[in-house]
């Protein structure tokens, strides 16, 4: 599916705020205005709001606090644990004036202590938190095609899962606060761990003489077969690495499920013995790279 293939399934309107409108956040916010919603937005380089109203429509906030003031909904999708908190809860944090009864999404991946720290803070101002959680990468946002891992309460999912419905083809609760940012985490070990193996088979194939794209095309018919070996096993072969989501940015997820890891007992050899091999890709200067980079440290 592409972006002009979308479609969107009949919503009612509502007052949005969008804060955060980087390389997932700008195409995100543009379904909700295509679905019909109401949208505000707010980023910190605010140079690129402008330029995204401009293009799109939509109103701009000065702060995250302006964007929420009338809002029913505000999402967010910044760095990481601080942002968050500077964007929420900060002195011109949305809950400074979204009004009571309203819902804050946050589609950033962060650690589960700060999902549920920000969902009893939420509760506090007479609002609902759902962490929320996406994979799917940059073109699954621009396609409207994400994945959204939920945690929270069910009565606040209802309210915001035909909002998100515009920029995603699944969006699932999981359990309370935090359930969405642990399934992210558990989505982040697997994807690391194929894209090794994939790196490490592509590269030994290479080496042998083989003619990889032939053998790709045959091995992806059966059991070995994954989303990444069909979408990124052609682009590894050719060096190619500049499809969105960054080595800086799986470090960061994989610091996460690291320390959750420690934090809850559960061992982790081979995403630690991963979360070394991008840092070997970070010291070849591949931080922005995509995360199929991992083949280059074999070669």
């Amino acid at each position: 599916m592409t972006a002009a293939d979308k479609t969107y399934e009949p919503s009612t309107a509502r007052k949005v705020a969008f804060i955060g409108l980087g390389t997932m956040g700008a195409p995100m916010a543009v379904h909700l205005l295509r679905a019909g919603h109401d949208v505000t937005v707010y980023n910190r380089t605010a140079a690129k709001a402008r330029a995204w109203v401009a293009e799109h429509g939509g109103k701009q906030a000065s702060t995250p606090a302006e964007a929420a003031q009338g809002a029913e909904i505000v999402i967010t999708c910044v760095g990481n644990d601080d942002d968050l908190r500077e964007v929420v809860s900060g002195p011109e944090g949305a809950l400074q004036t979204l009004p009571k009864g309203g819902v804050l999404v946050d589609h950033t991946t962060t650690s589960a202590e700060v999902a549920r720290e920000l969902s009893h803070l939420a509760l506090e101002h007479g609002c609902s938190f759902v962490d929320a959680p996406v994979s799917g990468g940059n073109l699954g946002a621009i396609n409207g095609v994400l994945t959204v891992m939920c945690g929270g309460a069910a009565y606040a999912f209802d309210r915001v899962k035909p909002v998100i419905a515009a920029y995603s083809r699944a969006v699932t609760l999981l359990g309370d606060s935090g359930s969405g940012q642990l399934a992210k985490m558990v989505n982040q070990i697997c994807v690391g761990g194929v894209l090794q193996s994939l790196a490490e088979a592509l590269a030994f194939g290479q080496k042998a003489g083989l003619d990889m794209q032939q053998v790709i095309e045959v091995i992806s018919q059966g059991a070995a077969s994954s989303w990444q070996m069909v979408n990124r096993g052609p682009t590894m072969i050719k060096d190619e690495f500049d499809f969105g989501f960054a080595v800086d940015w799986m470090r960061k997820d994989l610091g996460l499920v690291l320390e959750e890891g420690r934090r809850q007992g559960s061992r982790l050899p081979v995403t630690a013995l991963i979360d070394q091999f991008y840092a070997d890709v970070q010291a070849m200067g591949g931080g922005r790279l995509d995360t199929s980079s991992l083949i280059k440290r074999l070669r």
